[in-house]
């Protein structure tokens, strides 16, 4: 994979005709790291992904990868820049085969026109050739090689989400943004996809932002957490000391003296 760089936001502030979705939060993400944003619902954790994805403007504030700014870049600039990202909805087209939902990762990458790839000419064949086998390998890593074959429509759920995440990682992304990877999933999905998440970090070096409600896995993977409650950080650092802070333990519970919230 590529090299790895820090992920810097500072001061983001995203506000829509009035209503102040994000105000000037701020975190860093290290080089080949699993940095967890949580928070209640409405807490604006799909805003700062839609930021960073670039699909959101930000009013005010700056995203960073390494020296390189990302703010109000287009979403086509940002992934070209090493940004990947998965979605809580799938996004895979289900009538095609598992390998070429994942080849299309690799557009970014793609050196052949679109003539010389028509013409199927020697330099176009050798390209695709080696993209497909780069497309193996990330299934192999995964775990979804014996389905390259399969339409995507088919998968079984977990596995789906697991494609979209290969097909992400075909990229060869620098940063990747995993939002909730393991919702609607079985117990032994989960754990199969947040050994693959932790084999990312670990064998691949790549950062992570994860978006997940999931707090045993947001345990189990992130190095550090920020929390953000009504569009505000309200605490970070490791995941054991934000679980005990009690500005975390209130946003999500309620305060102690609402015992009907907090039920």
């Amino acid at each position: 994979m590529n090299d790895v760089l820090p992920l810097h936001v500072r001061d983001l502030t995203v506000r829509f005709a009035g209503l102040t979705a994000l105000d000037g939060i701020g975190f860093t993400v290290e080089p080949g790291t699993v940095h967890a944003v949580i928070g209640p619902n409405g807490a604006g954790k799909s805003t700062t992904f839609n930021v960073l994805s670039g699909v959101y403007r930000a009013t005010s504030g700056t995203v960073h990868l390494g020296e390189t700014e990302l703010t109000g870049l287009p979403p086509h600039r940002i992934a070209a820049l090493g940004v990947a990202r998965t979605f809580q909805n799938l996004a895979l087209p289900p009538r095609t085969t598992v390998a070429d939902s994942l080849l299309l990762g690799r557009h970014r990458l793609t050196r052949a026109g679109f003539v010389a790839a028509g013409l199927r000419l020697p330099a176009a064949v050798r390209e695709e050739r080696a993209h497909r086998e780069r497309v193996r390998e990330i299934a192999e890593f995964v775990g979804i090689a014996d389905q390259l074959d399969t339409a995507t429509g088919a998968l079984p759920y977990g596995a789906q989400k697991l494609a979209e995440l290969a097909r992400a990682l075909c990229m060869e992304p620098k940063v990747l943004l995993l939002d909730e990877p393991v919702a609607g999933m079985t117990a032994d999905e989960r754990r199969r996809t947040a050994a693959v998440i932790a084999g990312v970090r670990d064998s691949l070096g790549i950062s992570i932002v994860l978006v997940e409600h999931d707090m045993g896995v947001v345990m189990r993977l992130a190095d550090e957490v920020t929390v953000l409650d009504f569009g505000k950080r309200i605490a970070g650092g490791p995941p054991a000391t934000v679980q005990n802070d009690p500005a975390v333990i209130q946003a999500y519970l309620g305060a102690p003296d609402e015992p009907e919230s907090a039920a």
